[in-house]
């Protein structure tokens, strides 16, 4: 009877210990964020552009939030192993991604993934969006970009161009250039990016797309041929080399852009505070001016306008693949 009198006494213990276990799991708030390091995955290889500006971020972030920010490179299966690592990891801000234009484009060219990009992972901030250059080994007698279109239109399927693998910036460049010009080249996928310009380099290959920063100093010393670039306007530290769009190619544009995303359920505080300070970071003149001078545009979006634009990504390059006729990778 005694433990019948005290079992209301008990349940109500019981309910805020329960209660306050509950309290404790919950991730902390922004302003205690971080209190141990963050882990960002790269799901590509190291070395490349895109490694070599999220590392740059990573230094500043652990500056500002006091905490180290560690890159853990997870490459494979064209990104989706490292992105379904992020997707599946807790969401509480300590597990970020690393995220460009290939994980969008994936969205469409894997048909079997064990997740979805826009509803397991939420978008961060953006980094840099950089142009990227079409260029040829020197033996291709191509000056620009007429030429190189004469080129392969009478000699079709005989022209190899390179990329880093399916889906990625590089690869989809070369589809958006046939699928605007109906010439008929043939795509070279590599396991990484470092195969493709070696190959160019060697003159295995014929044409490549590659981000301007890596390809400058190439162009410069006379080892490729730069035939065009892919922005809206004339890259800053490749000034006398054209664009595709006033090349005869009206309307082409294809950037390498990269940001970050989290697991889906992160705190919206803790996103929030991320964008924040990442928006702060890339717009220091110290930041701008370093990236300029390396042809990379930092650029800044509210959380919400990053979403935005990914959704937009997706849409895009789902339309190209599907009008290309690419087949979907199983």
């Amino acid at each position: 009877m005694a433990i019948l009198q005290r079992l209301p006494s008990l349940l109500l213990i019981a309910a805020v210990g329960i209660a306050a276990l509950g309290l404790a799991a919950l991730p902390a708030k922004a302003d205690d964020y971080p209190s141990r390091p963050v882990k960002l995955i790269a799901p590509f290889g190291a070395g490349g552009p895109t490694d070599v500006y999220t590392r740059a971020i990573a230094e500043e972030l652990q500056k500002a939030l006091h905490e180290p920010f560690v890159i853990e490179n997870r490459p494979g299966a064209g990104t989706t192993i490292g992105t379904e690592f992020v997707a599946k990891s807790p969401p509480d801000g300590y597990t970020l991604l690393m995220i460009s234009g290939t994980q969008t484009v994936n969205e469409t060219l894997f048909a079997r993934k064990n997740y979805k990009l826009m509803r397991d992972l939420v978008p961060v901030a953006p980094l840099i969006d950089t142009d990227l250059v079409l260029v040829v080994h020197p033996s291709v007698p191509a000056k620009n970009v007429a030429e190189l279109l004469a080129l392969a239109r009478a000699k079709p399927g005989t022209i190899n161009y390179g990329s880093s693998g399916l889906g990625s910036n590089y690869h989809m460049a070369g589809e958006l250039l046939r699928n605007m010009t109906g010439v008929d080249i043939v795509h070279v996928p590599y396991k990484g990016s470092t195969g493709a310009r070696n190959d160019i380099l060697g003159g295995q290959i014929q044409m490549l797309f590659d981000s301007v920063p890596t390809m400058a100093a190439m162009i410069q010393a006379g080892m490729v041929r730069a035939i065009a670039t892919t922005g809206k306007k004339r890259s800053a530290i490749l000034p006398d080399v054209p664009t595709l769009d006033e090349s005869g190619v009206p309307g082409f544009q294809a950037t390498l852009w990269v940001g970050f995303m989290a697991p889906a359920g992160t705190p919206q505080p803790i996103v929030e505070k991320l964008n924040q300070e990442i928006s702060r970071i890339v717009s220091s003149p110290a930041i701008k001016k370093a990236w300029d001078d390396q042809g990379a545009n930092p650029i800044t979006m509210s959380q919400p306008e990053f979403k935005a634009f990914m959704d937009a990504q997706v849409e895009k390059w789902a339309k190209l693949i599907k009008a290309n006729n690419i087949q979907p990778i199983n």
